[in-house]
């Protein structure tokens, strides 16, 4: 066995997802079945000789990580869809080690790497699959998903088919040519969003580009989507492997610590703040720091406001969250944001929504602590940057901070926005409204159902805003939302990877009706692997989310119904289209229940439990009322010169709201 150990990285293993039972390596597996062997002609290494394909299968099921003891096999299996391009390599390869490595037949190749990373997510960034497609419009399926990944720094490993490496006889199918150059493929287009790129020509160099694959996929600061451009005769060719390569490999990923110096002055800033808040984000839950988190803020009493990835570092009563933090945020945490003298952020790349487009902060004195594994992250917002991993570190800052506590009149503060804030999302739960039901009640009836250990997965529209507020979270792995790319139809394909990581589970995919037309093909996967899943379908007939924006710049919700052309106009404002979504489920092989009430949502969500299969649950909400915008805003430009009265509106108060931007230097 070789062990490597990965210096300078983040979060710990998600114990629950170390079972070798979920994804057992079956009779069969290379160690207990080798290939031939052959000579030793790789400078008297023992070699085998495999096809690439093979090759690249066998080394992939022998990788594992370790993090605090905890060993888990990195590979659950490889998601695809075979086509001329992967069919007779990757795909024979596949077959013919099927019993020791598990392939999944999925329905759209976007959606095999949203699964993918959902699982990864749910995994805290220690397992993933590998995901393989043909050339050509397959492997351009893939670009979205890999765009994701890496926004998020969740790793995915794609092994799209490529042209003929000969060249003889270019132009193939599906092969895109350029006067410029004969290396140019469609897989180019993976470069610029994923973390390590690397085309294959020869079959050996996979020998030590899928060592350095491993590297950026194992690295909590580095990782991403990492892609490795097969082509097609390449993935066929034989080589004699040395065996050395497909041996146990387990790749520890340390709790890095921070600089001692900058540790010592960070201490220094938070025992002189008087107003301090903390920003928990994503790398709290990904470093399993979530207790270590809750142990310092009842030391010092200082607030939590959360990011979208960091949602349920705190369970939502916790006397010191404040809740959903930036323009998608609480009135409590964004007032505190502003007048804060301190941002310690922990684990969060500070993304738009979370400092409201760098709005949030007001205060002329406000200093920032960034806490992250990746250095990138660290250095924003001129931040003093410990370079660490947050579970550590936030067990020495408890320490090293002694006796600091903030006082009373702030902690008063903070009991008396939650205090509001619970009220309003009381309120919010409860409107009443006719004679559709609001999206905000929607949300209430499904978080008061759903069990402290279900999961709920979101991703685009209006609903990611309002269950980043509204949403009450008791537990860290509760609340399921990809926001670095709020990608329409991740939904029901991350909901498939997260009820693959953790079948335990119920998982609550909350989708509306504009993301569910986008991406809804594996429910099938999911009824054909026996991984059920609960499919709320928030219907409001249009894009929602976009038409509030859309009124909100002056563009009177243009084009964001789903209506006929009105003849008479020659404008998208006829009759709603007869789209009958929950035919569309029902024919996946979906059980569908139609709820027309918050009364038989309950009895639908409850029926759903019960089921044995993926059910959906439709029901139709009112387009036009929201949760409303707290204490903060977001940057969409308005268009400077306009003829429309509402846009030259929407302009002025743009630019009043702009001057609140700052350059933190």
């Amino acid at each position: 066995m070789v062990t490597y150990l990965i210096w300078g990285l983040g979060p710990q293993t998600y114990t629950t997802l170390a079972k070798e039972e979920q994804f057992p390596l079956r009779k069969g597996a290379f160690s207990e079945n080798p290939p031939q062997r052959t000579a030793r002609n790789i400078k008297g290494m023992e070699t085998r000789k495999l096809t690439m394909g093979q090759a690249i299968v066998q080394f992939l099921q022998q990788q594992y990580v370790e993090r605090d003891g905890n060993e888990t096999q990195f590979f659950a299996g490889m998601f695809g869809i075979f086509g001329h391009g992967n069919v007779a390599g990757i795909g024979q390869a596949l077959h013919q080690y099927s019993d020791s490595f598990r392939f999944y037949q999925t329905r759209n190749e976007q959606s095999m790497v949203h699964t993918a990373a959902a699982f990864a997510k749910m995994s805290n960034r220690l397992r993933t699959f590998a995901c393989t497609s043909s050339i050509g419009p397959g492997a351009t399926n893939m670009i979205t998903g890999a765009a994701g990944a890496t926004i998020n720094r969740i790793p995915v490993l794609l092994l799209p088919g490529d042209i003929f490496s000969t060249r003889l006889v270019a132009p193939v199918l599906q092969q895109l040519e350029s006067p410029s150059s004969q290396d140019y493929s469609v897989n180019d287009c993976f470069k610029p969003i994923s973390r390590y790129w690397d085309r294959i020509n020869r079959p050996e160099q996979i020998i030590t580009a899928l060592p350095e694959a491993m590297r950026v996929l194992t690295s909590q600061a580095e990782t991403g989507t990492v892609t490795l451009a097969l082509p097609q005769d390449v993935q066929a060719e034989a080589f004699d492997y040395p065996t050395q390569l497909f041996e146990k490999r387990v790749y520890t990923i340390s709790r890095s610590r921070a600089d001692a110096d900058l540790f010592n002055r960070a201490v220094a800033w938070i025992r002189e703040s008087e107003r301090p808040l903390i920003i928990a984000g994503g790398g709290v839950i990904y470093s399993e720091a979530t207790a270590q988190l809750a142990q310092f803020v009842e030391q010092t009493g200082i607030p939590v406001g959360e990011t979208f990835a960091g949602k349920g570092s705190l369970s939502y009563n916790h006397p010191q969250n404040l809740g959903a933090i930036g323009a998608t945020g609480t009135p409590g945490a964004n007032i505190t944001a502003r007048e804060a003298d301190l941002v310690i952020a922990i684990g969060t790349r500070l993304s738009d929504f979370t400092t409201a487009s760098k709005t949030a902060f007001q205060n002329p004195n406000v200093r920032f602590i960034n806490i992250n594994v990746a250095e990138f992250d660290a250095f924003k917002h001129a931040a003093l940057p410990l370079v660490a991993d947050a579970r550590v570190t936030l067990e020495e800052l408890a320490v090293a901070i002694g006796d600091y506590r903030v006082d009373a009149t702030y902690a008063s503060q903070i009991e008396k926005y939650r205090d509001e804030w619970e009220e309003e999302v009381d309120r919010l739960y409860h409107l009443g409204h006719t004679p559709l039901p609001s999206q905000s009640e929607v949300i209430g009836v499904v978080n008061e159902f759903s069990r402290p250990e279900d999961v709920m997965v979101c991703a685009a529209g209006s609903l990611p805003g309002d269950l980043h507020k509204l949403w009450r979270t008791r537990n860290p792995k509760q609340y399921h939302l990809e926001y670095g790319y709020s990608c329409m139809g991740y939904e029901i394909a991350g909901g498939l990877g997260i009820k693959m990581a953790d079948p335990s589970r119920d998982v609550y995919v909350m989708v509306g009706d504009g993301s569910y037309l986008m991406l809804a093909q594996e429910i099938i996967t999911s009824i054909q692997e026996g991984y059920k899943l609960i499919v709320v379908l928030v219907n409001n007939e249009g894009h929602s989310s976009i038409g509030g924006l859309s009124r909100a710049t002056g563009a009177q919700g243009f084009a964001t119904r789903f209506r006929y052309r009105d003849e008479k106009s020659g404008e998208l404002e006829g009759d709603f289209l007869p789209v009958d979504l929950a035919a569309n489920a029902t024919s996946l092989g979906a059980k569908v229940i139609e709820a027309t009430t918050l009364q038989s949502l309950k009895a639908g969500l409850h029926e759903a439990r019960e089921a044995a299969h993926t059910t959906v649950v439709k029901i139709d909400v009112d387009y036009y009322q929201g949760v409303p915008r707290y204490e903060s805003w977001w940057d969409v430009p308005i268009a400077e010169v306009s003829e429309v009265d509402t846009a030259q509106e929407a302009y002025e108060e743009y630019q009043s709201d702009k001057k609140k931007e700052r350059y933190f230097l």
